[in-house]
């Protein structure tokens, strides 16, 4: 979720502990900073996750940018910064099309998320920060040979609308312009998710997700897990007693809907029917009628 600065450490310690206690996984944020920084205090607040959770899921993290420059040895080294079970490889386009520094060369980044998923000893998760993933692309990224798709849809934090205010203090207008006009850009998460199910067997929904009753839905929709990341912070801040009472609220709250389902089991809970309404349900439908 975080990581890069001395600041985030005591944050992703409180996380990493609750994630092993309550038996959740845990991502962290972009490892870049550990990578490129020879600075021992940023990289503590990568490793400090494993040292929390020595037996839980922790996937790392990096910009699909940096696969393009990164040759495979050093991505193996993000792998190795905290012994993960899985690299998420992310889709931050909009927000570095938005920061006054951001790196706006995207080409051959397919190419590159194919050549890590085929050589990496860890399994590749593609994720997006906000903005969502298309069917097509997901179809792209099943033939790349991704393990999972994280689709990371519109409802949730905007990358583009932080970094609007980031390109006002640094007197960026433009910058700061293009921020606010593209806040809202995304295909929304329950959109993504139906198209990515229809592309890939593992699916994650996230951008949005607050509740477990969230989670459910999203279960619903054919994802295999529901990714949350804003109601976690603020807990962490105060340790990781109070983040594991979060995680139970929403175990106990997706418990409830899996019961008044009939739902015994994740399985289950992906085979219910469900009603598409309103501006979901319109969009749906035309994305379905565009492919025809």
């Amino acid at each position: 979720m975080t990581g890069g600065h001395h600041n985030t450490t005591e944050i992703n310690r409180a996380l990493a502990h609750a994630a092993s206690e309550t038996g959740i996984a845990m991502g962290i944020g972009s490892q870049r900073a550990g990578l490129e920084l020879d600075d021992d205090g940023v990289l503590r607040s990568y490793t400090v996750v494993r040292d929390a959770a020595p037996d839980a899921f922790i996937y790392g993290n990096l910009g699909a940018a940096q696969l393009r420059k990164y040759d495979i040895g050093m991505v193996e080294r993000a792998v190795e910064m905290i012994d993960a079970d899985a690299l998420a490889v992310h889709l931050n386009f909009l927000q570095e099309a938005v920061q006054p520094e951001g790196d706006v060369d995207g080409r051959d980044c397919l190419t590159a998320i194919e050549r890590v998923a085929a050589d990496l000893s860890v399994p590749i998760i593609v994720k997006e920060t906000g903005n969502g993933i298309s069917g097509e692309t997901a179809r792209k990224l099943s033939a790349a040979g991704v393990s999972a798709i994280d689709v990371a849809g519109k409802g949730g934090t905007t990358w583009s609308g932080i970094e609007a205010y980031r390109a006002a203090t640094a007197n960026a207008p433009r910058q700061q312009r293009i921020g606010t006009l593209f806040r809202d850009w995304g295909i929304p998460t329950a959109a993504s998710t139906i198209e990515c199910v229809a592309e890939h067997d593992c699916v994650i929904a996230s951008g949005g997700v607050r509740t477990g009753l969230d989670v459910a839905k999203t279960i619903a929709l054919g994802a295999c897990a529901g990714g949350l990341a804003k109601p976690f912070l603020k807990p962490a801040i105060n340790g990781p007693d109070v983040v594991i009472e979060r995680v139970e609220d929403l175990i106990a709250e997706l418990q409830t809907a899996m019961f008044v389902t009939g739902s015994n089991s994740v399985e289950d809970l992906q085979q219910a029917e469900y009603v598409l309404h309103g501006e979901t349900r319109e969009y749906v439908e035309q994305r379905t009628s565009s492919e025809q």
